[in-house]
């Protein structure tokens, strides 16, 4: 099984605005495979959307599936402005 962690920097005062584009997002994931994680310490203005699949041609056929979804589009479109950076963390699970 695989973690990947997409982790976007907002701008400052942007997570209010940006949490229901996430979740929207989130929701274009195979059911239950996505989670939204947000910041308690470290970076202010941090979300993370988590998801696991079982390997990394899974990876590669979810990611063909949402980003082909007509729906995705528009969601990226107007989350994009209210990242300042992001990076992304995978890890594979182990125990």
């Amino acid at each position: 099984m695989i973690v990947v962690r997409n982790i976007f920097q907002l701008h400052f005062g942007k997570a209010k605005e940006a949490l229901p584009l996430l979740k929207e997002m989130a929701a274009l994931s195979p059911e239950g495979s996505a989670r939204i994680l947000a910041d308690v310490t470290g970076s202010f203005y941090t979300m993370v959307l988590e998801i696991t699949v079982a390997d990394m041609a899974d990876l590669e056929t979810q990611y063909r599936a949402e980003v082909g979804n007509p729906a995705w589009s528009p969601l990226y479109a107007r989350f994009t402005p209210l990242v300042l950076a992001g990076s992304r963390e995978i890890f594979r699970i182990v125990d």
